[in-house]
């Protein structure tokens, strides 16, 4: 068992090796204890062979991973993968004991860093390279991300930054990407909570796009983007959620989602490792409280995607504005936000309300 830490703060991180070989961190606000064996849906290995095409008009890779189609989707209540096995004769992916977060390589990755070398193929084809692991937020099937404690929230934000850490340790990737995916309208098919994170061999075109902006906006203005954007929403308030000094939620000007909520530290920061362990915790809370904000809104569940975004991992890149965004897939009460001609088309949004409008339903939701 070892302690990681963070700046300021120390957590608790076991790892273990799964019957079929995959590894499994525990992390814990307390020292992990595991009272079970540690399980595998399958005894057998995993034997995925994802390959990569380039697209050549958009300069993108596109993955191909056909074993995913025989990933669990939409299980009955009594089998959960993502809880811990309460039957050894039907075991699922975590062990019963005490801990609070759970990270295990995806059963069904869509990116191996052991991905062989294919056959040539058309369009520059390549092995996947890369890395996916599952985090399970909390033992309970039942809830939400934004339900568990404050300590267990700092506690995510380190255990992504611990990930996106040893991710990087081998060299070969380039760039890691967090994020949750809820509701059955983004294509959710397990309801426990939990998100994914992809590391990639290659930085994506939205990291690589965001990057190219925030170096020019540097070159020309002689300082950080992301500090010039958190002072003028600021001084502008009508657009600010939430300020708690070290972090701000915020209904960016330009935000394509009806809701589409951004949560970013007050200082530039790069990477989630860049942060204070104060900072984690802030960073951690205006999560919270936003997405409690997206579910109050309609009274319901909020479909959404959230992405965390850092600077990549070849370099030191000060210029990268480290920031969480949240897109909310409802733009009024029952009405989806489908992604249709323009958007799909033309890479071009088009958004039903104003942030300023948006910001301010958001900030009248009463929690």
């Amino acid at each position: 068992m070892t302690e990681f830490r963070t700046p300021g703060n120390r957590f608790h991180s076991q790892d273990f090796i799964k019957p079929d070989g995959r590894p499994l961190t525990l992390y814990g606000l307390a020292p992990i204890e595991v009272t079970s064996e540690i399980p595998s849906p399958s005894p057998e290995a995993v034997d995925a062979r994802p390959v990569m095409r380039w697209h050549p008009l958009r300069g993108e890779w596109v993955m191909y991973a056909a074993h995913r189609l025989g990933r669990t989707f939409l299980p009955p209540p009594e089998y959960n993968p993502l809880a811990p096995t309460s039957d050894p004769e039907h075991p699922t992916e975590l062990p019963r004991g005490k801990y609070d977060i759970a990270v295990f390589a995806n059963r069904f990755p869509s990116l191996t860093l052991t991905a062989p070398q294919p056959e040539p193929g058309p369009a520059g084809t390549r092995a996947g390279v890369g890395a996916c692991e599952v985090v399970v937020f909390s033992q309970s099937a039942q809830g939400r991300l934004a339900d568990l404690s404050d300590e267990q929230m700092a506690l995510l934000v380190a255990v992504w930054a611990d990930r996106t850490t040893r991710l990087a340790e081998g060299g070969t990737v380039r760039s890691v990407l967090a994020f949750e995916n809820r509701g059955v309208e983004v294509g959710v098919t397990l309801h426990h909570p939990h998100g994914q994170l992809y590391a990639y061999d290659h930085v994506p075109p939205v990291q690589a796009r965001m990057l190219e902006q925030a170096q020019r906006y540097h070159t020309e203005q002689g300082r950080p983007w992301l500090g010039d954007f958190v002072a003028e929403e600021r001084a502008g308030g009508e657009r600010v959620v939430l300020d708690d000094g070290l972090t701000l939620s915020v209904v960016p000007p330009f935000a394509r989602y009806t809701y589409e909520t951004w949560v970013l530290p007050a200082r530039p920061a790069a990477r989630l490792s860049d942060l204070s362990a104060d900072e984690q915790a802030s960073l951690a809370r205006v999560l919270k409280d936003a997405l409690n904000r997206l579910d109050g809104l309609f009274g319901g569940r909020m479909p959404y995607l959230m992405t965390v975004h850092q600077a990549p991992l070849d370099g030191e890149y000060p210029e990268f504005p480290l920031h969480i965004e949240l897109y909310p897939y409802l733009r009024a009460p029952g009405r989806m936000k489908y992604l249709a001609g323009t958007e799909q088309g033309a890479g071009e949004f088009a958004n039903d309300k104003f942030p300023e409008v948006a910001a301010r339903e958001l900030k009248e939701v009463v929690l």
